[in-house]
């Protein structure tokens, strides 16, 4: 972990098609967030980098600020079908945070070792100069990736 990216991994007992398929989908998003600030989302799986998807959010789930609900739109950065997936949020603020939180797939014996990454080291200046980062925790991650093994394990 570096001063401005988050990295954790889990071995998860599942292939990494069924993992990516998960994460491609806005609802799989919402399924295993373990924030809590996921509460539904709109949209199509994507399929390529570009592509966006609507979540609708609530921060009171962390309360830590007063934000309520509200909606952004996930645009994917990197897209690599079983190995990769990546995205950063648009939303009401401006300018535009530039945060990327993102996954990768490595196949491993009887399942997929997955890196849950969150990185604000690119974001705009004007947001770096708040210091409010890392909004989401280690354990966030972690707690996701339990969550994400237990919604495609293998029986």
């Amino acid at each position: 972990m570096s001063e401005q990216r988050i990295e954790v991994t889990r071995w998860i007992a599942a292939d990494p098609a069924s993992i990516f398929d998960v994460l491609r989908d806005p609802h799989g998003h919402v399924a295993i967030d373990s924030s809590g600030m996921l509460m539904d989302a709109d949209g199509e799986p994507v399929e390529g980098v570009g592509d966006r998807f609507t979540v609708h959010m609530d921060r009171e789930a962390l309360g830590d600020r007063p934000l309520g609900r509200y909606d952004v739109q996930v645009v994917i950065t990197v897209y690599e079908p079983d190995v990769e997936i990546a995205w950063t949020i648009e939303g009401q603020v401006r300018p535009i945070i530039g945060h990327v939180y993102g996954y990768r797939l490595e196949p491993a014996e009887d399942g997929t070792r997955v890196t849950s990454y969150y990185d604000w080291s690119d974001i705009h200046p004007e947001w770096a100069a708040r210091d409010i980062f890392p909004v989401i925790h280690p354990n966030s991650l972690r707690a996701t990736l339990g969550i994400l093994a237990r919604t495609v394990q293998k029986d």
